[in-house]
């Protein structure tokens, strides 16, 4: 999969809350992310399960750093998200 020019990935399913409150946290945040949805996009799907090993959604894929990735409703994930992002607007202001 190609990187995405927004802060993350986020591969979702129709009808997932754990999906809809990752996106939630993302929005509130100011964080932008890219929204792919693993029904409609086979390929995407084979990534998530095939190359990275995940088998629930969603699946967060950070785009500056393709070792920071995680599956699942992960408040820890997202909290250290946030805090990175608002560091980084901090550097550039």
């Amino acid at each position: 999969m190609t990187a995405s020019p927004t802060a993350y990935t986020v591969y979702t399913k129709p009808d997932c809350r754990n999906c809809d409150k990752t996106k939630d946290y993302f929005d509130s945040r100011g964080i932008t992310y890219t929204t792919v949805d693993i029904t409609e996009v086979p390929a995407a799907l084979e990534y998530i399960t095939e190359e990275l090993g995940f088998s629930q959604a969603p699946v967060v894929v950070n785009n500056s750093d393709d070792q920071d990735r995680w599956c699942g409703l992960r408040r820890d994930k997202l909290v250290s998200a946030s805090i990175n992002h608002h560091a980084r607007k901090g550097a550039t202001a």
